[in-house]
């Protein structure tokens, strides 16, 4: 979805909480990292960001995107950099009534912000049912795209049940798998591996079905009909 976004006043605001952040020793350090991982998605998606990410609290950070082109990359460089620490992304598509400012998403508000933060509630409450394994990222879309939502949001907790049990080395090389795309037999040279051992990881972690699932999100986000959401 590169669609012109400030055309209709329709944007995309983020909203990543660090999931019990309250119980990591070194909360300032990893308060550092966040700082920088931010400071290098604003850097390297600088084109799709309508106001920079920042941290607004101790264990929360806030961006708006202008078009959902590098969405997925930026929920997925976040997250792989933010390791071992989890995040929640709540994502919300819809409109800003007020001025932003660009350097920085602090003050800006309206109904994309609204339901980013209706994600956050959602997963944190969902987080509390026992026996529900409910995925780290959730988005809303304003008015009348709720079967678009409903698969997004269904596709987000497949996603989640297959990681969910990765160990780190498996993490390790699913997440570059991902991020680079390369043939099984350069990621066995990155990794001083076989390129045997490279495809047992990745059927045991059904690597090509998670990868299948974060395509057709891109393509669901590419083809959402903004024509009926809101502009306030």
């Amino acid at each position: 979805m590169s669609f012109p976004a400030s055309d209709k006043n329709v944007y995309i605001a983020i909203i990543g909480d660090i999931k019990e952040s309250k119980s990591i020793a070194e909360r300032g350090k990893l308060q550092n990292r966040i700082i920088h991982i931010l400071e290098a998605v604003n850097d390297k998606y600088a084109q799709s960001i309508a106001s920079k990410f920042l941290i607004t609290l101790g264990d929360e950070f806030q961006g708006l995107l202008s078009s959902a082109e590098h969405l997925m990359d930026i929920i997925q460089f976040i997250k792989v950099e933010a390791q071992p620490s989890e995040i929640r992304f709540g994502i919300g598509i819809g409109s800003i009534t007020t001025a932003i400012n660009p350097e920085a998403a602090l003050g800006a508000d309206g109904p994309a912000y609204y339901m980013a933060r209706k994600c956050i509630d959602n997963m944190k409450m969902a987080e509390g049912t026992k026996g529900r394994v409910c995925s780290n990222v959730q988005i809303k879309i304003d008015d009348h795209n709720h079967s678009q939502e409903l698969s997004l949001n269904t596709i987000f907790n497949l996603m989640y049940c297959i990681e969910h049990d990765w160990t780190v080395k498996q993490r390790e090389i699913a997440y570059y798998a991902l991020s680079h795309r390369e043939k099984q037999t350069d990621i066995a040279k990155q990794f001083n591996v076989s390129q045997a051992y490279i495809q047992q990881i990745l059927s045991k972690t059904h690597f090509y079905a998670y990868r299948s699932a974060l395509d057709s999100i891109q393509s669901i986000l590419e083809n959402i009909d903004l024509s009926f959401v809101s502009v306030k």
